[in-house]
């Protein structure tokens, strides 16, 4: 029976943990060269509505390291929903390949996909979601912290699609989240409305980004103008003034938070290249994690319909 990972909350606590503890155990294994063909001969699909640089490399690789395969399909080889129907999209490609993966705009073209395919779909991206950039974020929180109960993670910024999978996660694991973001660019309401009605975190939406930065044990952002918000971007620049992640925005949380980016980063907008190349950054470590975060989704999807796979 195949199973797919669309939203974080498609995971429960346990399973998130056990997560992590895979994707560790993958990320030491692959540092030191060692090999796990669980699935050879297998075949991704990678459907892109959206380009992406960390998506696209760190599926591609993670199947390679797998023994697999992976097939890029780009904006121009399939215009789903308008050149051929999402649905049929889906069944035809679950007749080739043993995994989806997809990146779109509509996060109801992901549910279509899921509901007719008959292989695991992996949501790498919608305007809604982004559930494996969250579970690479709270992977990287996880190393550095010990655990990601009780940490106050504060984003400064769009109450956007990562946005939402942070609210999807505090419905899941208990934290402290702290959206700090100008009037009109809250999260989506129901999403909001359901971590809370959860019970398990705290969770806050304030406007003042000094207020909001105090003893945190993490400071994220994202960028103010994603991809399909081309022509806002003028009102956007003026309206998100005073929300960037700086030295002395910094100085206001704990002396040892870490700051988290899920990039492209934009110089001089959401953050300084200070404050993203200094000693308190894991950017990088956070990109990393992508792939092996990603990768033990994989094994748990697996895992889960039978497959026998012993970490």
């Amino acid at each position: 029976m195949k199973r797919d990972f669309l939203a974080v909350t498609d995971f429960s606590k346990e399973e998130i943990y056990e997560t992590f503890r895979i994707a560790k155990q993958l990320k030491a294994d692959v540092k030191a060269g060692k090999e796990h063909h669980y699935f050879a001969n297998q075949t991704m699909s990678m459907v892109f509505a959206k380009p992406s640089l960390r998506t696209r490399v760190s599926f591609e690789t993670g199947m390679v390291q797998f023994g697999g395969h992976a097939i890029y399909l780009g904006p121009n080889d399939i215009s789903i929903g308008s050149r051929e129907s999402v649905k049929d999209i889906s069944r035809v490609i679950s007749r080739y390949s043993n995994w989806i993966m997809a990146r779109l705009f509509k996060h109801e073209h992901m549910i279509e996909m899921a509901q007719y395919a008959s292989v695991p779909v992996i949501n790498g991206l919608t305007d809604y979601n982004h559930p494996c950039q969250i579970m690479a974020d709270m992977l990287t929180i996880h190393e550095h912290r010990g655990t990601v109960e009780g940490q106050k993670v504060v984003f400064i910024g769009d109450g956007n699609n990562v946005c939402n999978s942070f609210l999807n996660f505090a419905a899941v694991v208990p934290y402290h989240f702290v959206l700090a973001a100008p009037e009109g660019y809250d999260p989506d309401p129901t999403t909001l409305a359901r971590a809370k009605a959860a019970g398990i975190s705290t969770i806050e939406v304030i406007r003042d980004p000094v207020e909001a930065a105090r003893n945190a044990d993490v400071l994220y952002t994202d960028v103010w103008t994603s991809m399909g918000q081309e022509d806002e971007r003028r009102k956007r620049l003026n309206d998100f003034q005073g929300f960037q992640i700086n030295s002395e925005l910094l100085s206001l949380a704990k002396s040892d938070a870490l700051v988290m980016h899920c990039l492209p980063a934009h110089y001089g907008e959401e953050i300084t290249e200070e404050v993203i190349d200094g000693p308190q950054s894991v950017v990088f470590d956070e990109a990393e994690n992508r792939m092996h975060a990603q990768k033990a989704v994989m094994v748990m999807l697996a895992k889960s319909a039978g497959a026998q796979i012993e970490m």
